[in-house]
């Protein structure tokens, strides 16, 4: 069966910023599901869905039939729903794969799951991005350059306000100095979480082949090798051998 992939963006940039719209016609969501297509055919099946559908086109049902879920965000953060992230939160402790995309780092999703603040230093220069292999026998880093060149990136520094990522697979250096841990692996109850900071809506970057790369090996990464089910919980068990 081809693992079913959701692709969420807020899509607030693309209608009301015309540089934009001509850098992401189809969206941003429509260029990352474009690459998660050309890099992975038939093994996905992939979906999009934005902030102003109904229920942020992350109903009870479009869950049920998702099993790993990107999210991008950036300015709507708090436009969406409590319930909504409560259910996409469940979904992915069930099993659900997650990958959480640049200023999604702040979302409420990502939060939750986290635990913390979440938050870092950050400047939008144009500086070159230098995205450095540290763990080079992760899957998620199979077929990526050492290092991922980004010729033009908003910077993001450090100190950055996550738990110890479970796993660290990238790390990136800017023009301007700053390091930051720009490719981190968690697990949630039963599901896999990955956060890859690449991807400012004012460049081109999910154009890039080697970004579109990284993220079709996340998904597979992430997929639940046994579907998703209910989070775990408390349950009375008898003595037994």
């Amino acid at each position: 069966m081809p693992i079913r992939v959701t692709v969420w963006s807020e899509n607030y940039h693309e209608p009301r910023e015309p540089d934009v719209r001509r850098r992401y016609p189809d969206g941003i969501h429509g260029a990352i599901a474009a690459g998660l297509a050309e890099h992975l055919g038939e093994r996905v099946r992939v979906r999009t869905a934005v902030l102003e559908d109904p229920e942020h086109g992350l109903s009870d049902k479009e869950l049920a039939e998702t099993d790993v879920l990107t999210w991008w965000g950036h300015m709507g953060h708090e436009d969406v729903a409590d319930e909504v992230v409560e259910r996409v939160r469940r979904r992915v402790l069930g099993g659900m794969g997650l990958l959480v995309l640049h200023s999604g780092h702040y979302s409420k999703i990502f939060r939750a799951l986290m635990g913390t603040t979440c938050s870092l230093n950050w400047r939008d220069a144009g500086e070159r991005e230098l995205v450095w292999t540290v763990a080079p026998g992760h899957p998620i880093a199979a077929g990526v350059p050492h290092p991922l060149v980004i010729g033009e990136q908003e910077t993001y520094g450090e100190p950055f306000g996550i738990p110890q990522p479970d796993e660290l697979v990238f790390i990136s250096s800017f023009s301007g100095g700053e390091v930051f841990r720009s490719g981190c692996c968690y697990r949630r109850g039963k599901g896999s979480v990955f956060y890859f900071s690449p991807g400012d809506q004012n460049y081109p970057v999910y154009h890039n082949p080697d970004v579109r790369r990284v993220l079709a090996n996340a998904v597979l990464w992430a997929a639940p090798a046994r579907g998703v089910g209910e989070p775990l919980d408390n349950a009375h068990t008898p003595i037994q051998w």
